[in-house]
C-alpha cells in the first residue's frame, strides 16, 4: 500500500483529497505547511508528496528544494489557476507533475497512480525475468542503470526524477533518432493524463541543466524545433 503525503494550507482540500484517495487504497499523512512536512519525512519518507506551492513557514518550493537533495520520490504540484511562472518553474525544480486548481480529484488519482507505476517499473525488473528496459545502458559518457536509478555522465552521478529518467532513457535508447513530443508524452505519462509540450519542455529543460553540472559542456540533448528532441551520442 502507497503512502501519500498531502501538503496544503487548505483543509477542505486536504480532508476530501485524503477522503478520496484512502477510499482508492492508499495510505495518506495529511500536513498543513511545508515545514511540518519536512520533519515529518526526515523520520519517514512517503512514497510520494502532493504539495501545495503557496503556503506558510515554508511554500512547496522551498520544500521541493530540499527534498531534491536526498531524495527523487515522485511530487506532484498543486498550482493555482494563473500561476503559469510556478508551474515551469516548479517542473525545472524537479517536480514530476502538476494539477492546477480548481481539480478534479480522479485526474489527480489518475496521476497519481501513473506516477506510482513508472517509480515502480525502475525498481521491479525482477517480474518474470530481466527485461530489456532493466539492464544498463551505456551511451558514449552516458551510463543509466534502471533497477538502481543511477545515472553517471562521465562518471559523475547525476540524480533524476522519475519522469527525467524516463525521458532521458527514451531517448538514449535510440541515438541520432528524433523523439516527438507526443512520442516523449506517451513515455512519461499514460493516455489518459493530458499534459503540454511546455510540460516536456520543462522536463527536458531541468534535465540538460541537471547534466551540465555534471559537465558544464553537455550537449547530447538536441532540440528540433517544431519537431522534438534527439540524443546525440558522445
Amino acid at each position: 500500500m502507497s503512502r501519500i503525503a498531502l501538503v496544503d494550507d487548505d483543509r477542505n482540500i486536504l480532508t476530501s483529497v485524503a477522503m478520496t484517495l484512502e477510499a482508492e487504497g492508499f495510505e495518506v499523512d495529511t500536513y498543513n505547511d511545508g515545514q511540518t512536512a519536512l520533519d515529518a519525512f526526515n523520520k519517514r519518507m512517503p512514497d510520494m508528496a502532493v504539495l501545495d506551492i503557496k503556503m506558510p513557514r515554508m511554500d512547496g518550493m522551498d520544500l521541493l528544494q530540499r527534498l531534491r537533495q536526498k531524495t527523487s520520490m515522485p511530487v506532484i504540484f498543486l498550482t493555482s489557476k494563473d500561476d503559469e511562472i510556478d508551474e515551469v518553474l516548479g517542473l525545472r525544480m524537479g517536480a514530476d507533475d502538476y494539477v492546477k486548481k480548481p481539480f478534479s480529484q480522479r485526474l489527480l488519482v489518475e496521476r497519481i497512480r501513473a506516477l506510482l507505476r513508472r517509480q515502480e517499473a525502475l525498481v521491479a525488473g525482477d517480474a518474470g525475468g530481466p527485461l530489456e528496459e532493466s539492464k544498463v545502458m551505456v551511451r558514449g559518457s552516458l551510463t543509466m542503470d534502471p533497477l538502481r536509478h543511477a545515472v553517471t555522465w562521465k562518471g559523475a552521478d547525476v540524480s533524476l526524477t522519475v519522469t527525467e529518467f524516463l525521458l532521458l532513457q527514451a531517448l538514449a535508447q535510440r541515438p541520432g533518432f528524433v523523439k516527438s513530443r507526443d512520442q516523449l508524452m506517451d513515455v512519461a505519462y499514460d493516455d489518459q493524463v493530458y499534459v503540454d509540450d511546455r510540460t516536456i519542455d520543462s522536463h527536458i529543460k531541468r534535465l540538460r541543466k541537471k547534466l551540465r553540472v555534471a559537465d558544464p559542456e553537455f550537449s547530447a540533448i538536441e532540440t528540433l524545433y517544431g519537431i522534438g528532441y534527439r540524443y546525440n551520442e558522445e
